[in-house]
């Protein structure tokens, strides 16, 4: 691992190193990641040498409060490490762009929609993401027709791919006069947030740019200009809005920027199909598959359909406390049949 990063370091020493951002956002990218994966196991060594320690103490019934904590750092290392191994992908240390909408159902599935939008938020919060809400389209009555913002930090796009899919949830609606049940589905999809760095050619002829105006919370108008911008790639259908700027100008660079992040996301689909043809993988890719469901009535539980994931606590959950299907996720990822 030293020898990996020595090697690194000299790449970099070039003199034409951090004037080609092509060449060196790549290798600063994998450089942190490879530092990252050091300092962990350094510290797994220091706390292998005093293992010998604690073991004696173990022995002779002598181990407190000190040896429950140094078990409990080494697991929480151990579990760091685990991660760092399975983040390993090309496009994992990326920052990640999530985009929400509501399925069939008007206003309950737009209220489901604005539920997992908080959910994702709050976890992106708690993890120390910086967030970019880029468009959000308010519902009629309640909820969100669509959102996209950017999570922005170390390895946001490799926590968060997993995500991607169709969520479910049932409840009894607020929204039923009869207290009735309903059944609601919301997609949610994950990109990795490209840069310059990565060449992908859109061509003017294949753009639709059309500008219309923001507006806010209740219908209320950010501003009385056509600032927004909706963007359509005509060969894919693929469309991107923007709305967050007041400038038009600023607007169209993000929707750009996004757009390119979605192209490049296709792309490295239709790599990945390829490949699982190639190799007649045992699990098929279904990148809007339902995913997980989340039950509040009878009963309370969420469940991941893909890792058979279960956990009763509904509410933490929905208030971001995902972690447990993300790490669930990518250690099947990790088994040899997956």
């Amino acid at each position: 691992m030293e020898q990996e990063l020595a090697e690194l370091d000299r790449e970099m020493q070039a003199p034409d190193f951090f004037t080609d951002p092509k060449k060196s956002a790549p290798l600063l990218r994998k450089r942190r990641g490879v530092e990252r994966q050091r300092d962990t196991l350094l510290q797994l060594r220091r706390d292998t040498d005093d293992l010998a320690g604690w073991r004696e103490l173990l022995a002779e019934g002598e181990a407190d409060e000190e040896a429950v904590t140094f078990v409990e750092r080494l697991e929480e290392e151990l579990g760091k490490l685990e991660l760092d191994l399975m983040l390993s992908g090309p496009d994992d240390a990326l920052n990640a762009l999530i985009a929400i909408h509501p399925g069939a159902g008007g206003t309950e599935s737009q209220d489901w929609a604005a539920m997992l939008l908080r959910m994702y938020l709050r976890y992106c919060e708690s993890h120390g993401f910086e967030i970019d809400m880029i468009e959000e389209q308010d519902g009629e009555e309640a909820g969100i027709k669509s959102a996209t913002f950017a999570a922005r930090g170390d390895y946001a796009f490799g926590y968060l791919e997993g995500e991607r899919g169709v969520h479910r949830l049932v409840r009894i609606s607020p929204y039923d006069a009869n207290s009735r049940r309903h059944t609601s589905f919301a997609s949610v999809d994950i990109y990795p947030e490209v840069d310059d760095t990565v060449e992908i050619e859109i061509l003017d002829k294949d753009l639709r740019i059309d500008t219309f105006r923001s507006s806010g919370a209740g219908g209320q108008h950010v501003n009385r200009t056509d600032s927004a911008v909706r963007m359509t790639h005509l060969p894919t259908g693929i469309v991107v809005s923007c709305q967050n700027e007041r400038s038009q100008i600023k607007n169209r660079s993000t929707a750009m920027k996004v757009m390119r992040s979605r192209l490049y996301d296709l792309e490295m689909k239709k790599r990945a199909e390829e490949q699982a043809k190639r190799q007649d993988a045992k699990k098929e890719i279904a990148w809007g598959s339902q995913i997980r469901s989340y039950v509040l009535h009878p009963y309370r539980m969420v469940k991941d359909h893909r890792t058979k994931l279960e956990i009763g606590n509904a509410d933490s959950v929905l208030d971001g406390g995902i972690d447990p299907f993300i790490e669930a996720w990518l250690r099947e990822g990790m088994e040899p049949d997956a």
